[in-house]
């Protein structure tokens, strides 16, 4: 609820401050006296217009703040700090606007945009009167007022979350569809891919072997004549190294049997001579076995080719083209996936389309039968406000196609007199008749839609007992929500929990407005003026206090 409201420099406002408390708070005070102001201010804090005009003469800047008590309405705190906002319970909104245009926003200190005010604030204050009744001036709300007053609210959100599961599940069958489209493209090209790579057989690291292996192919005929020639040299030819190594050795070892001491050389020169004679056997071997067919070579030739082309396509390695491999494979298999997901999907459209329909059907069904009761019942709340032949009627048209909030539109038309043919409420409805008829509605709906209500004009065109009707709906409302009521008559402001009188006063060579929280006795000299005028009679003082005393004990 509102609980502190600060004005400065708003028209003739230049510093006030309101503290303001639960149940029916009335008020009062000559015309011009800046009732409207207020009004006009807490506007500012609902996301209206701000106009340079409404700044105090002299002034650069106004300002207005409100601070607000959430401890009722966890979902608003959670929708502030969804927001980025930090929100415990309390919540100030502060509105400055400047003559240089540079107007700000500020939500719990916070500097916020136009956006995220007009999503708080509509959930926080309804302003019914001349120019405020958005609730009934907005056919969209119309629905939502029958489906509150029906009890039908849970069957709408389970209709409404069908209705965006459907819709986001349509978006993605179009998605899947597109794909299935797109997929043969695709499949066509990958699988040529991996059919290429397939058949290659590649090995890791086989490119640097094929590289040495033709290096060798490609000198085979020079590798076996160097081999051939060192065998001969080593072994075959006459004056051969093993020959010449032979016949030192025996010399070597007939010196050894004189001097012992040339024994290790003996055998040193043995064991040269073993090694040697293995080396030219390899060299041998070697020559022999050496491949120098040219069909091998351009195998490993017409072999590497193949791997370029490739790496050239899919990698710079061997690697990366076996990884491009699999990852063909893996899109193929998703891709082949989507026809078996598209039919899954349009089977539970299929199922979501029948739920649909049947939620549907029930909240048509219940809302045609509710349609009528409630304009009836709407009717007999204003005939009771004022207007005694007031027609109310509850158009209920059926769409083409459903909606989020279902397959119905409504319209609630209004004729304030008999014999007129009812209209929409926004084109014939006057802001007194918009106050009245929302104080019809505030009657017969269960919800408690925002925490604090302001009522504008209420009382326009009536007087007697109907004004004590009316100040009686009020407080009834006050029961559950806080209630701010601008009103002329007496019989409604004797039914206020608390009494504010608006007053324009002389400071100096300015005027402002001020506004006094009334006590009981100040509350009778109230009420009796609004009686009796300036000239307040004893009469109209026992009035008061008759009125003021006979609401209270009701």
């Amino acid at each position: 609820m509102l609980t502190d409201l600060t004005i400065r420099n708003i028209a003739i406002i230049d510093s006030l401050h309101i503290s303001l408390q639960p149940g029916l708070t009335v008020l009062t005070g000559e015309t011009g006296a800046g009732k409207s102001i207020i009004i006009d201010a807490v506007g500012l804090i609902m996301g209206g217009r701000a106009s340079s005009d409404l700044i105090r003469s002299g002034e650069e800047e106004a300002q207005v703040e409100a601070l607000f008590d959430l401890s009722g309405n966890p979902d608003i705190s959670a929708t502030v700090n969804e927001a980025g906002i930090d929100c415990t319970g309390e919540l100030l909104i502060r509105r400055t606007i400047s003559r240089s245009g540079k107007n700000r926003i500020f939500i719990n200190g916070s500097l916020a945009t136009a956006t995220i005010l007009s999503d708080i604030a509509p959930r926080l204050i309804n302003i019914y009167g001349q120019h405020d009744s958005q609730t009934l001036l907005r056919q969209d709300n119309h629905l939502r007022l029958l489906d509150s007053y029906a009890g039908l609210l849970p069957l709408r959100q389970q209709f409404a979350a069908l209705f965006e599961q459907l819709r986001h599940s349509s978006l993605r069958l179009e998605q899947l569809e597109q794909q299935e489209r797109d997929a043969e493209r695709r499949l066509d090209l990958l699988s040529f891919q991996l059919e290429e790579i397939s058949a290659a057989g590649l090995t890791s690291g086989e490119d640097t072997e094929l590289e040495e292996r033709r290096r060798i192919l490609a000198g085979a005929e020079k590798l076996g004549t160097a081999s051939g020639e060192a065998f001969e040299q080593l072994y075959s030819c006459d004056g051969s190294l093993l020959g010449h190594l032979r016949r030192i050795s025996q010399r070597i070892d007939e010196a050894a049997s004189i001097d012992p001491a040339l024994s290790h050389l003996a055998e040193a020169l043995e064991s040269a001579y073993v090694q040697i004679e293995d080396t030219a056997m390899s060299l041998r071997n070697y020559a022999t076995h050496l491949d120098i067919d040219p069909s091998a070579l351009q195998h490993i030739e017409d072999r590497i080719d193949l791997l370029n082309r490739l790496k050239r396509k899919y990698g710079v390695t061997i690697d990366e083209i076996i990884s491009f491999g699999q990852t063909a494979a893996d899109e193929i298999a998703q891709l082949k996936s989507i026809s078996h997901d598209r039919t899954a999907l349009s089977t539970e459209l299929s199922a979501l389309r029948e739920q649909l329909q049947q939620t549907g059907s029930e909240l048509s069904r219940s809302r045609r039968e509710a349609a009528p009761k409630l304009a009836h019942a709407l009717a007999a709340e204003a005939r009771q406000l004022a207007m005694k032949g007031a027609v109310i009627e509850a158009a209920l048209e059926t769409g083409p196609e459903p909606r989020p909030n279902g397959m119905e539109r409504l319209e609630l038309l209004f004729s304030p007199n008999p014999g007129e043919t009812p209209r929409p409420l926004a084109k014939i409805a006057s802001g007194g008749e918009l106050s009245r008829l929302m104080l019809a509605f505030k009657q017969v709906l269960p919800e408690r839609d925002v925490p604090t209500l302001i009522f504008d004009e209420v009382d326009t065109g009536i007087s007697g007992a109907t004004s004590e009707v009316v100040g009686n709906k009020l407080k009834k409302v006050a029961a559950g929500q806080q209630v701010f009521c601008i009103t002329h008559l007496p019989q409604v402001a004797a039914c206020a929990d608390h009494h504010l009188k608006v007053e324009k006063l002389q400071r100096g060579d300015r005027t402002i407005t001020a506004v006094t929280v009334l006590a009981q006795n100040e509350r009778i000299d109230e009420v009796a003026r609004l009686f009796a005028g300036e000239t307040i009679t004893d009469s109209a003082r026992r009035h008061a206090e008759e009125l003021i005393a006979a609401s209270s004990r009701a």
